[in-house]
């Protein structure tokens, strides 16, 4: 194990003691290893003190030059997933993802940094890369009854994922927020759910409709019947409900109807929705769990012109002004 191996160790050993989601810990790990791997094999280095600059540019132009895939973290994921019978196998690989890998590795030297592992920081005057934003979907209401209207709900699985999408239609809340529900959490009182396993470790209140306030009833109802787990959305063993598998049903069933549809699509459309019917930016931050305001607005002035001049029909000042 080489000195780099360690600080690696090290870095996720301090990532774990905070707390971050599994997708954020794999994320690190992943394109860390690979990083490392290539330090190792490609250049020589066993040690992240021996790390420049320039070696960080050269590998931003290795990513850009290899495809999608062809390179793994270990053998072994190679011969269990076989990349190379994927369509997008070879691809280049995008300037979203390699801004990923590279902020991946500002924060591992920022750490290495705070540890006093090494003196000087070779993320430094490295540019950041500022991939185009894409436009998020917003799924119209024939898509959204196509997608609803597409699940068995005869079923516990395909009734638990209705409710899962409706939830986050209704509230923005997360797909790992979304599993992590308990019954408990729910106040039908006040219409309320209580967001404790953040992203920021941040503890939150989202709010929900008379819709949604019926969906959820019926469906603790039926869950009660077929189930006494603690988890609100739980498998049909009655343990928690893995974040991935839930993307990934969702994911078939878009594929089936023909929409390309994740459980995030569903958070962007509570977001942009809740934007077009002339909701704050600031409310809006607080109920995504966002950590300001600004990070909101980046995520949601995209707007198609189509999206803007429905917003404009609803405020046009000589429409609403008696003159």
């Amino acid at each position: 194990m080489t000195e780099l191996d360690l600080q690696l160790d090290s870095f996720l050993l301090y990532c774990d003691s905070k707390h971050l989601s599994k997708k954020t810990l794999k994320s690190y790990e992943q394109s860390l290893t690979l990083f490392l791997n290539y330090l190792k094999q490609e250049l020589g280095v066993d040690d992240a003190s021996k790390v420049k600059t320039s070696h960080i540019r050269h590998y931003i132009k290795y990513l850009r030059e290899r495809g999608k895939y062809t390179v793994t973290t270990t053998e072994k994921s190679l011969s269990i997933n076989h990349p190379e019978k994927r369509t997008d196998y070879n691809k280049q690989i995008s300037d979203t993802t390699i801004a990923n890998y590279l902020r991946n590795i500002r924060v591992f030297f920022n750490f290495l940094m705070k540890e006093r592992e090494i003196t000087v920081n070779p993320t430094e005057n490295i540019e950041k890369i500022k991939p185009k934003r894409k436009k998020k979907q917003l799924l119209n209401e024939q898509e959204l009854k196509l997608l609803f209207g597409s699940f068995d709900l005869t079923k516990f699985h395909e009734y638990r994922t209705w409710v899962q999408l409706r939830i986050i239609l209704d509230t923005g809340i997360r797909a790992n927020e979304c599993c992590e529900l308990m019954p408990e959490d729910i106040d039908f009182r006040t219409k309320s759910i209580l967001i404790r396993k953040t992203k920021n470790g941040h503890e939150r209140y989202v709010f929900f409709g008379h819709k949604m306030s019926v969906d959820l009833k019926r469906w603790i109802k039926h869950r009660d019947r077929y189930s006494d787990s603690d988890y609100l959305f739980p498998t049909t063993k009655g343990t928690r409900l893995d974040v991935t598998n839930f993307e990934g049903t969702v994911k078939k069933k878009g594929k089936i109807i023909g929409l390309e549809v994740h459980p995030h699509l569903l958070r962007n459309n509570f977001a942009k929705y809740y934007l077009l019917e002339n909701g704050d930016f600031a409310t809006l931050s607080r109920l995504l769990g966002h950590s300001s305001v600004e990070t909101t607005m980046k995520a949601y002035l995209d707007f198609t012109d189509e999206e803007i001049g429905r917003k404009y029909h609803k405020h046009s000042p000589l429409n609403n002004l008696d003159i």
